[in-house]
């Protein structure tokens, strides 16, 4: 009987060995969590129930809890490696099995899908078809875009400027936009693009006329005339009144290289009429040329952008977190992942830094837990226990053979 409680001692003292030595192996492990073995006694009982003098029988590994504890977040500087700082897990594809992580060194594969070196695929909430938000009803798997960003026609000019309240119509009664005394100001060229991302130059002349707090403005795309002109009106404290909601629409313009159609729009929301000297104080179009991918950034939020060298951001996801009742119930898996199993619970999923989950901090990476100097301790008692129960094997050896040496 004694025999059999201290190798229980030994077999659970080289466990603790092992899950020590699985640590300290793993301690430089990204998004690795530490483990603890557990122990319960051993105790023999009978239908008859025990008396008081009963002695246990020696104890067993009952468990071997994964610790859940946040890791350290070490900077690395590149894009794709994120780590969450609090509560939640990756969620991942792997061969269309849900598997989570807290490793969140990623990296792209050929058809550019973001996964674990291993090949599950990062899960992110789709963007919605009309480009408001998130589809968080359905998760799929996070693909960077590597074809160029498409133009983006421009279709409103921002104008704000202050006109002089004491201008006089010019020396020259016609309109000529190649003679500066025929109109009193002019916003400059203004780049605009059409519907195939070429640039064209568009330029408004502002023109006072006769009547008070009246100006006209012309406006012409690459030289040519869009439009006949527009009057502006003024109130006596320097406002905008006409037009009343300071916009106004200009006809198409179809450019003479061939190029797409341009149309085009004027806010002059803001504008005002008072002091001495023109100032031009916003400029401002909304187009933009096609343009290639410089890089990939993600929000705290864990919205995934694309940016363009044209200034173009692209929303591809907002990455998937999931969290359990229960952590520890979760099964490893192995290559830094686990499963959901009926102890842990079912997974809750949801967006980054909402909730009870987690920020996304990109370009880092969430340490391993192990502190190595606690596992060290840890090996020093296990390997103390150990040699403990086998002194106590000897000692019942010596017992027995002083049993049988009687005579």
């Amino acid at each position: 009987m004694s025999f059999n409680t201290s190798l229980s001692g030994i077999n659970a003292a080289n466990a603790n060995l092992n899950v020590t030595a699985n640590n300290i192996a793993n301690v430089n492990t990204t998004g690795f969590k530490e483990s603890r073995a557990e122990f319960a006694d051993l105790f023999s009982n009978s239908s008859y129930g025990l008396a008081r003098n009963a002695i246990g029988s020696g104890v067993k590994l009952s468990n071997v809890a994964q610790q859940f504890s946040q890791g350290n977040i070490d900077p690395t500087g590149r894009s794709l490696d994120m780590a969450i700082d609090g509560e939640g897990f990756f969620t991942l594809n792997k061969n269309g099995a849900r598997v989570y992580s807290r490793a969140g060194n990623f990296q792209t594969d050929a058809q550019g899908f973001v996964g674990t070196p291993e090949g599950a695929r990062l899960q992110v909430y789709p963007p919605r078809t009309n480009g408001d938000g998130f589809d968080v009803g359905r998760v799929g798997d996070l693909q960077l875009l590597t074809t160029d960003s498409p133009p983006r026609p421009s279709s409103r000019v921002n104008l704000m400027f202050t006109l002089p309240g004491n201008a006089q119509p010019p020396a020259l009664a016609t309109f000529d936009p190649a003679e500066p005394n025929s109109y009193n100001a002019s916003t400059g060229g203004i780049t605009v693009f059409d519907s195939l991302g070429v640039g064209h130059v568009q330029t408004s002349y502002l023109v006072k006329t006769a009547n008070p707090n009246e100006w006209q403005v012309h406006n012409y795309v690459d030289g040519a005339s869009v439009g006949a002109p527009v009057t502006l009106q003024f109130s006596d404290s320097g406002a905008l009144l006409a037009p009343a909601d300071g916009r106004i629409a200009l006809d198409p313009f179809t450019p003479a290289n061939g190029a797409g159609v341009l149309n085009l729009g004027l806010d002059l929301t803001g504008s005002t009429q008072y002091g001495e000297r023109f100032q031009l104080r916003d400029t401002r179009q909304d187009g933009y040329a096609a343009g290639k991918l410089n890089e990939i950034s993600i929000s705290s939020e864990g919205v995934v952008f694309a940016r363009y060298s044209n200034g173009a951001d692209t929303a591809l996801g907002q990455i998937a977190l999931t969290t359990f009742v229960n952590p520890q119930g979760l099964q490893p898996q192995g290559n830094n992942v686990w499963a959901e199993t009926y102890s842990s619970g079912a997974g809750r999923t949801g967006a980054p830094d909402s909730s009870d989950f987690g920020q996304i901090q990109a370009g880092a990476l969430e340490s391993s837990t192990v502190d190595l100097t606690e596992q060290l301790v840890n090996m020093i008692v296990a390997q103390r226990n150990f040699q403990a129960n086998a002194q106590m094997i000897s000692t019942q050896d010596q017992v027995t053979q002083t049993v049988i040496n009687i005579r």
